[in-house]
């Protein structure tokens, strides 16, 4: 669970965004809203695989500042993805201990959780299932143990938004293909019961353990559970000739035994006033910024 490091909220003398793509840009929107000094550090500027990354993040790195990291290659599905996951937090840590920062946040998964017929806490096991979170798990243990400064780690579930870059299976493939008047095909009867948070709340939530200061870890989930089924429909309902909704053949098991729960009790004890967004005006939201964008 979180402890902070400040009681009262107080401004970063400047944030370090070190992936600022969907998540890490709704964090660096959140603060730079706040009027905090933001850096947006992507790809381009420090490029985290290649020789001498260390050296170029430390450069760019000030005592004062909190340093973001969201930076990853992911979903990880293999081998490879994950020595150039590992590789890229060396380089991090490579930074940290060339250039100390005042305070380290990292952006990880609920895939680093054993799967449970209870609600998760931020308690349960840390025993991945999956490749995924072993490498997250591996990169959170690595800055906790070479870092050598406080650390925040957020572990959010399944996330959507407008800008989702991965178009994955649940609100963010249902909402584009409604739009686009396509049938949506569900995986199975579309049963599972997964929880799904806005991206905007984890912007949120990180820019909270920005001005807190805070370390240890907090999930981010909202606590409630939809089907997939009760997400296409949600999201069919948002345009005004809603697609046929169909079920499918399983090509394999469901994941996490289809159900997979959150108490978000920790939320509320660190953040006593913030709310997660209900996923049917989260919905709302998106479609509406989807379609002003558009």
């Amino acid at each position: 669970m979180l402890t902070h490091g400040s009681e009262s909220p107080k401004d970063a003398a400047r944030v370090v965004v070190l992936g600022a793509g969907f998540i890490g840009g709704a964090a660096a929107d959140a603060l730079a809203g706040d009027g905090v000094d933001v850096e947006r550090l992507g790809r381009k500027a420090v490029d985290l695989l290649t020789d001498g990354a260390g050296d170029a993040l430390a450069a760019r790195l000030r005592p004062d500042d909190v340093l973001m990291v969201v930076a990853a290659e992911a979903p990880c599905k293999n081998g490879a993805m994950l020595e150039r996951n590992i590789r890229m937090m060396n380089a991090v840590v490579a930074a940290l201990k060339v250039q100390a920062v005042e305070h380290v946040i990292y952006v990880s998964s609920d895939a680093v959780y054993k799967d449970s017929d209870g609600p998760l806490t931020e308690e349960s096991p840390a025993e991945p299932g999956s490749l995924h979170g072993v490498m997250h798990l591996s990169r959170e243990r690595m800055l906790l143990d070479e870092g050598g400064v406080p650390v925040g780690i957020l572990r959010p579930t399944l996330v959507y938004g407008a800008n989702d870059p991965h178009n994955g299976y649940g609100p963010n493939r249902f909402r584009r293909l409604a739009v686009e008047g396509k049938e949506i095909v569900l995986f199975g009867e579309g049963e599972e019961r997964r929880d799904h948070v806005l991206v905007d709340d984890l912007g949120d939530l990180l820019r909270r353990m920005v001005t807190h200061r805070s370390t240890g870890v907090l999930n981010g989930a909202t606590g409630d559970v939809h089907s997939f089924r009760e997400i296409a429909e949600m999201a069919a309902a948002q345009v005004a000739n809603p697609p046929s909704i169909k079920g499918s053949p399983r090509s394999g098991p469901m994941p996490h035994n289809g159900y997979r729960p959150f108490d978000p009790a920790a939320t509320f004890r660190a953040f006593p006033d913030f709310r997660y967004t209900r996923l049917a005006d989260g919905l709302a939201l998106t479609h509406k910024r989807a379609t002003a964008t558009a």
